[in-house]
């Protein structure tokens, strides 16, 4: 049996209804920023419990765009994670600011009690990140941001519908990036992001920022970026967005028949499941000191799992500069080397689950 990671032929195997909406988009050309940007930056707003959404390029546009509109430039240090994909970093040292790494939880999160030792005069802002789908530790991580007066920026890229007690992630700090790659739980038809945020000047200021700072066709208010998001991937966000829900319950269910199945391995580790944190599942990650060889295994029986990441941001070429070197954050390190990446999307079959847990199953019983 295989078992693929990606599933996109599958989700778009029938397409006629997005194809209608497109050739009407030709009958209009309005190409960039048409009417169905706004549909789905109201939408997407909704969806994350914000007043309001501005679409644009990409999920790390999405971040930079967000740390550009409070503020955050050269001299500036902004405080993240070393686990994540190089996009989050990558966002930071493009607004000419130093990233700052704090070590990891069990979770693939940023550790809270880590934070505060790494907060300088030259800290402008927090950027947790939601990984894997699993929502950061937001209330602590807003206490102290609360206590030094720090704005949040969330990198919530891998987490549309993640919630803790009910509040949905993108609505604790002051603004939120989003990734609609082919390969997120909302996706489209190439890159595309979005950016949320309740607060009316930030607002402003970002949809200058993603428009080339322009106030109208004529008037430039700031020097900005070409930062759009494609009216074509708005008409396929659109809809998509009305299966969001049913998508991340599917994603939530699969990773609850995968832990049953197993959990009791005494060669894996899961990370925490809290009852109060609703994980969406972009990824279904957990850790084993076997990972090489349980990864050739899957892959021999056609399960096709995958490692994030096995290189710690850190540690990698591009982050030399930054003065890291291997033992500062060994938690992150630890779990590089152990953390093994199984497919969890919504149109796996029970069959497929079962028989991916089989697989697991007789790697550990061999």
């Amino acid at each position: 049996m295989r078992v693929n990671y990606s599933y996109l032929q599958e989700q778009f195997a029938d397409s006629e209804a997005i194809l209608h909406d497109i050739k009407g988009l030709l009958h209009t050309a309005q190409f960039t920023l048409g009417p169905p940007v706004q549909e789905f930056e109201e939408s997407f707003a909704r969806l994350c419990a914000s007043r309001f959404a501005v679409g644009v390029g990409t999920g790390t546009d999405a971040l930079f765009l967000a740390l550009k509109a409070i503020g955050v430039g050269p001299g500036h240090e902004v405080i993240s994670a070393p686990n994540s994909f190089i996009a989050t970093t990558g966002a930071i040292v493009a607004t000419g600011a130093r990233p700052v790494f704090v070590d990891v939880g069990e979770d693939f999160c940023i550790d809270p009690a880590r934070i505060e030792r790494a907060i300088r005069k030259r800290t402008k802002a927090l950027l947790p990140v939601h990984y894997s789908g699993c929502p950061a530790p937001m209330g602590p991580i807003m206490k102290i941001a609360r206590a030094h007066k720090l704005p949040v920026i969330e990198d919530a890229c891998q987490a549309i519908s993640g919630a803790i007690d009910g509040k949905v992630t993108g609505s604790f700090g002051v603004a939120a990036g989003f990734s609609l790659h082919p390969l997120k739980n909302l996706n489209v038809w190439g890159d595309g992001g979005a950016v949320v945020t309740s607060d009316p000047k930030i607002h402003g200021r970002l949809k200058l920022l993603r428009n080339h700072g322009l106030q109208n066709r004529d008037q430039v208010e700031i020097f900005g970026y070409n930062s759009r998001l494609d009216t074509l991937q708005a008409i396929v966000a659109n809809h998509l967005i009305k299966d969001a829900e049913k998508i991340t319950n599917a994603r939530i269910r699969n990773a609850a028949r995968i832990d049953e199945g197993i959990r009791d391995l005494s060669g894996i580790v899961l990370p925490p499941r809290p009852h109060n944190v609703r994980q969406v599942y972009h990824n279904y990650m957990f850790q084993t000191r076997d990972r090489d060889r349980l990864l050739a295994w899957l892959l021999e029986h056609g399960v096709e799992a995958k490692i994030h990441y096995p290189i710690p941001l850190h540690l990698q070429k591009a982050a030399r500069h930054l003065g890291y070197k291997k033992g500062d954050f060994p938690v992150a390190e630890r779990q590089a080397k152990r953390i093994i990446t199984l497919p969890v999307h919504q149109h796996l079959t029970d069959a497929q689950i079962d028989y991916m847990v089989d697989t697991i199953r007789k790697f550990y019983t061999r």
